[in-house]
């Protein structure tokens, strides 16, 4: 079987299959996004820019409506999910796609395409908030438009899962991702707080990676948002209906046994490297689609012990 090593969080060493195996270099989720993205560039910056209303080009009103405007501004709530799908201009749009399928393929693979598009999502929901929270606090601000602020997080996220891996810049330079990932931080940090760069919407990036960070951290503990917010609210009171019966402190919770092997259920087995290489093997062949529920749930348990 053909695999590469790569170094999680932890020090721990995880086999991965290669790309030429069961991982999907267009899987649904990235290919979707590449080409909505470049259906909405064709018609807004090629096929509608010679029709106008009144005199004003059609791309003034989709501007208008659909970039991430500041608050009070040309502000409407969609514009929070509508900007990551405009872009200004060819190589605005070409680089941030070619950086999302660069960085997410691995993670689409690895997550599932649900997860991802979850994830990718909220990262671009974070870069908005915080790109309309700056101008608010600090005056000024411009229409913004583009898929960075989710890309960062992505990018975030491939650096945070597999920091050792070598990035080749300008396709002669290795470095690994770890360090890629923070030096393009501090870049954008430098530039935002330096105002450099005129243009760019530096802190929608930083927004989008610090959202990418916090995401990425739970999901390396097997958690979500939806779990913080569950614990955060604590657990639902107890239903004042129930009264107290007499020998209730002498119920003990019902265990449930393996009829063959008469262990308990709840008890949680140690994963044997074995059945770990057989699951990667079959992803290696068949693809990650191709796993049972069981299987999926194996792989994830035996990557959480890792992290």
């Amino acid at each position: 079987m053909a695999t590469y090593r790569s170094t999680y969080g932890g020090g721990g060493q995880y086999y991965r299959p290669s790309f030429f195996g069961g991982f999907s270099f267009f899987p649904p989720v990235i290919k979707a996004l590449l080409i909505g993205n470049t259906v909405v560039w064709l018609f807004t910056d090629l096929l509608l820019l010679p029709f106008r209303i009144e005199g004003v080009p059609i791309s003034s009103f989709i501007t208008k409506y659909f970039a991430l405007w500041p608050i009070g501004v040309s502000f409407y709530p969609w514009q929070l999910l509508t900007y990551m799908f405009l872009h200004g201009g060819f190589g605005h749009l070409f680089f941030n796609m070619l950086a999302l399928w660069m960085f997410g393929m691995e993670l689409e693979n690895l997550w599932g395409s649900k997860q991802f598009l979850i994830y990718y999502l909220t990262c671009g929901l974070g870069a908005a908030v915080t790109n309309l929270a700056v101008p608010f606090l600090l005056g000024g601000g411009a229409p913004t438009v583009g898929a960075s602020g989710a890309v960062f997080g992505v990018l975030v996220a491939f650096g945070m899962l597999f920091p050792n891996r070598p990035i080749y810049i300008y396709f002669l330079l290795p470095i690994k991702a770890k360090f890629f990932v923070a030096a393009y931080i501090f870049l954008e940090l430098f530039y935002g707080v330096f105002g450099m760069a005129s243009g760019v919407a530096h802190f929608a990036h930083l927004g989008g990676a610090a959202m990418g960070f916090a995401y990425t951290s739970l999901l390396m503990r097997g958690m979500t948002f939806v779990d913080v917010l569950k614990k955060w609210m604590g657990p639902p009171a107890p239903s004042s209906r129930r009264t107290r019966r007499a020998g209730d402190e002498d119920v003990l919770d019902a265990k449930f046994f393996d009829i063959k092997t008469g262990e308990p259920l709840d008890q949680k087995k140690e994963i044997s490297q074995e059945v770990i290489d057989a699951i990667l093997d079959k992803i290696n062949t068949s693809g990650y689609q191709s796993l049972t529920d069981k299987e999926k749930k194996i792989l994830t348990e035996a990557s959480k012990k890792i992290h």
